[in-house]
């Protein structure tokens, strides 16, 4: 079972910036068909990105960590926000 974690404070910023709650954000997980990207390198912790669909409507990028590991099930959510044109075509091409 995978364990969520954010910054509240963070959490907050990014729906006032983004208008995706952190909350809806996990739902990207319950996506059979959800696809991790690795992305850059940051205080030297490797974040990925996880490309999914929530409700089969919204297609949702978010940026997270796996503090214990990639092996691990615990998730630090770093942001979230709607799907850029690239990052959907990258989810439909790894779909099919």
């Amino acid at each position: 079972m995978t364990v969520f974690e954010f910054d509240p404070a963070k959490a907050a910023a990014n729906v006032a910036k983004h208008g995706v709650s952190f909350a809806l954000a996990q739902a990207v997980w319950d996506d059979p068909l959800h696809v991790i990207v690795p992305d850059r390198v940051a205080d030297g912790e490797r974040r990925y990105h996880a490309i999914g669909m929530v409700g089969h409507v919204v297609l949702l990028v978010v940026v997270h960590m796996y503090p214990d590991g990639e092996d691990a099930d615990r998730v630090r959510i770093i942001g979230a926000r709607r799907a850029t044109r690239h990052e959907r075509r990258r989810y439909e091409e790894d779909a099919t």
